[in-house]
């Protein structure tokens, strides 16, 4: 499905879901803050009124909304109610920024080409929870996290952009997670921005920089060289 980016250059319109501390989302506020980042972001959205990261939205003077699924007696009710919410800011992007949600084919196919997710792991490995244990169980020598397109399938959409980081020896998964992060904030911002720009595009199934397909990796930031 191919994107209208149409003027985003100037006015891309970005609402963001969260559901905790909103690490991810500060970045992206920061970058739009200092104009390094072309994005209007409307929304913050959290299907969790306790999240902290609806407190960062609020002192960013951005609108701040909450829908909490536990108001709702099925994923597709929620989901359904969700999309009536997001649609009414009318975005050209939505971001998942630790949006802790399994989501309905429907929602995802609703915002395919145009919605974004973070996953801490080089996808497609480790889909799920608990991501940095599982790099170190497994003995890994590199881990990293990964922006990719969402689709239907659960952490499955075509990747963006990967930053790998070297698993070190004393590593725990709290010291490989905090690593991590330090990437997560810097390629978030890159693909929003590459997106706002009309760079970044979803078709067929594969992720196109400049109209070019991306490898399964999406355009890789290796640190472990």
């Amino acid at each position: 499905m191919a994107t209208d980016t149409t003027d985003m250059t100037t006015n891309c319109n970005v609402v963001v879901l969260i559901s905790g501390s909103g690490t991810n989302l500060q970045a992206l506020i920061d970058k739009t803050q200092s104009g390094d980042l072309p994005i209007t972001i409307s929304a913050v959205i959290s299907n969790r009124p306790d999240a902290y990261g609806l407190e960062r939205t609020k002192q960013a003077g951005i609108q701040a909304e909450t829908l909490d699924h536990k108001a709702f007696d099925s994923r597709e009710s929620f989901d359904q109610a969700l999309m009536q919410l997001i649609d009414g800011f009318n975005p050209n992007l939505v971001v998942l920024a630790g949006f802790m949600r399994i989501l309905t084919p429907e929602f995802t196919n609703h915002y395919l080409g145009r919605m974004l997710n973070i996953h801490p792991s080089l996808l497609p490995k480790y889909q799920g929870l608990h991501t940095h244990q599982r790099a170190l169980d497994a003995g890994d020598e590199r881990h990293g996290v990964t922006v990719h397109f969402v689709t239907a399938e659960l952490d499955g959409g075509p990747n963006a952009i990967q930053a790998a980081v070297p698993v070190l020896a004393d590593d725990d998964a709290d010291s490989l997670s905090a690593r991590v992060q330090v990437q997560e904030h810097i390629i978030y911002p890159l693909a929003v921005q590459w997106f706002a720009e009309g760079r970044l595009s979803m078709a067929d199934g594969k992720t196109l920089l400049d109209g070019e397909p991306l490898p399964p990796s999406g355009h890789l930031i290796d640190t472990t060289q």
